[in-house]
């Protein structure tokens, strides 16, 4: 499976790649959403994984963009970002699932499966 990796913290971005990798997946890394952007215009991903607070702005309105455009590929939110009004907002904007941070890689692993 080929994944995005949108995440901007070094340590955990690095954990996430080298754990996915480890599963046999093919994992691009990038810590901005026009970065996103970019790799996404250049090749197509089975999953995203997806951070909601990036230098450049919100990870739920690139979501909502991408669904808006059409986009089906699967999102699974990765963040800081723990209240039930934020899962909600994230779900509703087409994640199709949401982990809080900090987390288990093996729960992360168990999700990408």
């Amino acid at each position: 499976m080929r994944i995005l990796l949108i995440e901007d913290d070094e340590a955990l971005g690095s954990a996430v790649r080298e754990h996915v990798a480890s599963d046999g997946h093919a994992v691009d890394w990038v810590e901005r959403l026009a970065d996103a952007d970019a790799s996404i215009r250049a090749a197509l991903y089975d999953l995203i994984l997806l951070d909601l607070m990036l230098p450049d702005g919100r990870g739920v309105e690139f979501l909502r963009r991408r669904r808006a455009s059409g986009d089906t590929t699967p999102v699974i939110i990765l963040t800081a970002r723990d209240q039930i009004s934020d899962r909600i907002e994230g779900l509703n904007a087409g994640a199709d699932d949401y982990l809080v941070k900090p987390f288990d890689l093996s729960e992360l692993t168990a999700r990408v499966a």
